[in-house]
């Protein structure tokens, strides 16, 4: 797993995102509910913490070599959005999918939004998968201690953690 790489999957849930973002935008105009509508731009914020984030955090904890790509870490990180869930870019994918689902509220884009977040889902496993192969039992422990994708669990567990070190003072 040197080479970081876009999967099929991956390609199909990017397109299916684009495609929800014209449908919302510029079709159907965001029509609907409007606290459904709030929560939806709250979960676009959320999605794009944790898919910016991960750029920074890479680069300066990663190990990433010079002139290289951002995900070609050389460490395993888990501070920052990593301390919270696992795989933060993919998460990212699927909060913005649901974040359009909010938006706009019709069956089109909530059908493209479904299947989104099955394809980015079932990336965010062969993830750890990969992830296990290059930090081997380091990898096992960090799965151990961060939850795969479930952001509200990993702050609970971040909380925790943080509070039992501060204890240990």
């Amino acid at each position: 797993m040197n080479q970081w790489k876009y999967t099929p999957a991956m390609i199909a849930a990017g397109m299916l995102i684009v495609a929800q973002y014209i449908l919302a935008f510029f079709i159907f105009k965001l029509s609907g509910v409007r606290v459904l509508q709030w929560i939806g731009w709250i979960t676009w914020l959320v999605s794009m913490y944790f898919g910016i984030a991960p750029i920074y955090i890479f680069r300066k904890k990663g190990g990433v070599p010079a002139e290289e790509s951002y995900m070609k870490t050389t460490r395993l990180v888990d501070s920052g959005p990593y301390a919270i869930i696992r795989h933060p870019q993919y998460m990212a994918g699927v909060l913005l999918g649901v974040s359009m689902m909010l938006l706009c509220q019709h069956w089109l884009v909530i059908a493209l939004g479904v299947i989104s977040v099955v394809l980015f889902y079932r990336d965010i496993q062969k993830a750890d998968r990969e992830g296990i192969e290059k930090f081997g039992n380091e990898y096992l422990a960090y799965m151990e201690k961060v939850p795969r994708s479930n952001f509200i669990l990993g702050i609970v567990r971040w909380l925790r953690r943080s509070s039992s070190a501060s204890d240990h003072k």
